[in-house]
């Protein structure tokens, strides 16, 4: 004989409305405090300017030097017979520019001076703007 009752066990259950309603207080908080800016209302007036058509980009002057030190202005050979006539040469090359782009393409061979010799006749020149050209070591 079994005399003991039977007991019901009670079931765990998740009672959702007041997990519901503190979303709800959360969504309800976020939407108060939110600021919306907007950005796109800003009334800009830009000032106005008349003027003439925009400044032509000078041309860079490639002057290049092999390792037998011989020179090449924009392709066509020069004869080096000095810095001053390597100058007068660059400013001839340059035509009506005021301060054009020097580039330097000189061999790996090329002696030190013969760069030195292309940098001087560019300041003679009163150009300031020198760069030079490389290309990447093979692996």
């Amino acid at each position: 004989m079994n005399f003991q009752r039977r007991r019901r066990r009670d079931e765990p259950e998740i009672n959702l409305i007041p997990m519901i309603d503190v979303l709800l207080v959360i969504l309800i908080f976020l939407m108060v405090t939110t600021s919306y800016a907007k950005f796109s209302e800003l009334k800009i007036n830009l000032p106005q300017a008349g003027g003439a058509a925009g400044v032509t980009e000078a041309k860079p002057i490639s002057i290049g030097v092999d390792a037998m030190e011989r020179y090449a202005i924009d392709s066509r050979a020069i004869a080096f017979t000095g810095v001053e006539t390597l100058a007068a040469s660059l400013k001839n090359a340059a035509g009506g520019q005021t301060s054009p782009t020097i580039v330097i393409s000189a061999d790996a061979r090329a002696p030190h001076q013969a760069v030195i010799n292309i940098m001087e006749a560019a300041r003679l020149a009163g150009y300031e703007r020198i760069t030079f050209t490389t290309q990447r070591q093979s692996r």
